[in-house]
């Protein structure tokens, strides 16, 4: 279903997981990754979303680099080269719209790479109509987005006890978000924690939260993206 694949990131090559449907073709989704790297449970989202009839493309960041400890991620997150970084998004963007259906595309991102993914959303309103931010981070203080170019719906999954990025801090994104006339809507998912949607983390891992913020995401790309 899915393959390792070289894609051109702006005078370099980026790398990242492909997952096309059985179909061959279908609406185009940038997955961005949480700081653990390109690792299997982010590879296996891609696979879920081809299996729901979407071309899946999850850009390596750390460029082959995984590590499994939060202090090594942590320092991973912060040593990151977001001008690197966002050409290899970019890239991903140009590379999934070659091999999916239709001029935009849709990017859904996990903590670190739910931040990402509403810098993408700013970076190219061109092509990125759809925006799924799984409790997003945005750690870096110089990559604190200037929202209004972006022209993308986007859709907030917020846990209710999430300390880097709990209901508050999404409250307020909105109704900034919305004072710029941007379609935006955040739903909390109360008792869960950080992370609740990855199943590799049973401490944190919501069964019934993760499946009902899937159906909401596959029903929001399918509403903006056909």
């Amino acid at each position: 279903m899915g393959e390792m694949i070289e894609f051109p990131s702006n005078g370099s090559a980026g790398q990242g997981y492909l997952a096309t449907p059985t179909s061959g073709s279908g609406p185009g989704v940038v997955v961005i990754q949480e700081w653990w790297g390109l690792v299997p449970h982010i590879v296996d989202v891609c696979d879920r979303f081809a299996a729901a009839g979407f071309v899946a493309l999850a850009p390596d960041l750390y460029r082959g680099k995984k590590v499994t400890e939060p202090d090594e991620a942590g320092k991973e997150m912060m040593a990151l080269q977001l001008d690197r970084a966002a050409r290899d998004m970019s890239g991903a963007v140009d590379e999934v719209r070659r091999h999916g259906a239709g001029e935009s595309v849709g990017v859904v991102g996990f903590c670190m790479g739910g931040g990402l993914a509403l810098v993408l959303a700013t970076q190219r309103p061109d092509a990125v109509s759809a925006c799924v931010s799984f409790y997003g981070v945005i750690p870096w203080p110089d990559a604190q987005p200037d929202y209004a170019p972006m022209t993308a719906s986007v859709l907030g999954h917020i846990a209710e006890l999430d300390g880097f990025f709990g209901p508050d801090a999404a409250s307020a994104l909105e109704t900034q978000l919305k004072g710029l006339g941007k379609d935006v809507q955040f739903i909390v998912y109360p008792g869960v924690d950080h992370a609740f949607f990855n199943d590799t983390r049973p401490e944190v891992y919501s069964e019934a939260a993760s499946s009902l913020a899937w159906q909401r995401t596959i029903d929001f790309l399918h509403a903006h993206l056909g």
